[in-house]
């Protein structure tokens, strides 16, 4: 099992791609819980991509100004095309779509073996001061006082189930606020779910950084809670097929992703072998940082 610190420095070297051309990158892939790339990783490398063509601007967080160049990503829309090969690199073009005194707009396609895995919009915005206001914090524990994945999983799922997610995931500290769709398998329940979150170490002063590691791990956990709706496991236990199918991130206020975030997620909505997730992602001062949507397949196996 790698010492958390390992795993992080591994996930930004994953995030650190090589530049090919001026807009083509390439980025290296790791195995998931499932023999595909994780879409987190994808998403989060292609905002890297995306980012490593914006004018050169200061990226550190809380330096933005009024009337700097666009550096701030706002926003995000992703479909995920193809399953990745974790066992090959993926190249990621970038087309600069626009560049404009408030808004800079970049669009993404992800290959692999000549065909498109994944596609990806993103949306940056120069600093500018505005009308605020937000939705009220919702109530959640205290993650401080919630059990990490380490001594949560193995208590719902078979030992090298447990230690395989833990592995995936051990680059983030992610605690859950209550029992996982895994560990309530039979029991529908409200379709909620909340998960505390950060990295396992200290990230760099980078706005970009931090979004794409929140990003990256926006896509772990969002479909739980249409599980939780129907009492199903998930792809832990096999008792659904999924995957994500689309993607979208709104980036509304300043974070960090090395600081506590509450994932507050639902599902509206299943339907049709598909099921959708809502969440809002909150800093622990009670500031609404990000809005997520994901539609994801959820199927019953036959």
């Amino acid at each position: 099992m790698p010492h958390p610190h390992d795993a992080l420095d591994a996930l930004l070297d994953l995030l650190d791609l090589e530049r090919i051309e001026r807009d083509i990158f390439r980025g290296q892939s790791r195995s998931a819980v499932v023999p595909r790339v994780f879409g987190g990783q994808v998403a989060a490398q292609a905002l890297v991509a995306a980012g490593r063509t914006l004018p050169e601007v200061p990226q550190a967080l809380g330096s933005a100004r009024a009337g700097e160049a666009p550096s701030l990503a706002h926003s995000l829309h992703a479909y995920f095309l193809r399953p990745g090969d974790p066992g090959a690199p993926i190249v990621y073009t970038v087309d600069r779509i626009r560049d404009g005194r408030s808004f800079t707009t970049r669009r993404v396609v992800a290959v692999q073996h000549g065909q498109p895995i994944f596609h990806l919009s993103a949306s940056f915005q120069a600093y500018e001061e505005g009308l605020d206001h937000q939705s009220e914090m919702p109530a959640a524990p205290d993650p401080e006082s919630l059990p990490t994945a380490a001594e949560m999983l193995p208590r719902h799922l078979p030992a090298d189930v447990a230690n395989r997610l833990v592995e995936a995931r051990a680059a983030v500290d992610l605690r859950y606020a209550d029992t996982p769709p895994w560990g309530s398998v039979g029991e529908p329940r409200e379709p909620r779910s909340q998960v505390w979150f950060r990295t396992n170490g200290k990230l760099a002063d980078d706005h970009l950084l931090h979004v794409c590691l929140a990003t990256y791990v926006s896509d772990m956990t969002l479909l739980d809670s249409v599980l939780l709706a129907h009492g199903r496991g998930g792809w832990a236990v096999g008792d659904v097929v999924g995957a994500s199918l689309d993607h979208a991130m709104w980036f509304h206020r300043p974070f960090r992703a090395d600081e506590w975030l509450l994932y507050d997620q639902e599902s509206p909505s299943a339907s049709g072998g598909r099921g959708l997730g809502q969440a809002r992602i909150w800093t622990q001062d009670g500031k609404l940082a990000i809005s997520v949507i994901q539609e994801g397949v959820v199927r019953v196996p036959r």
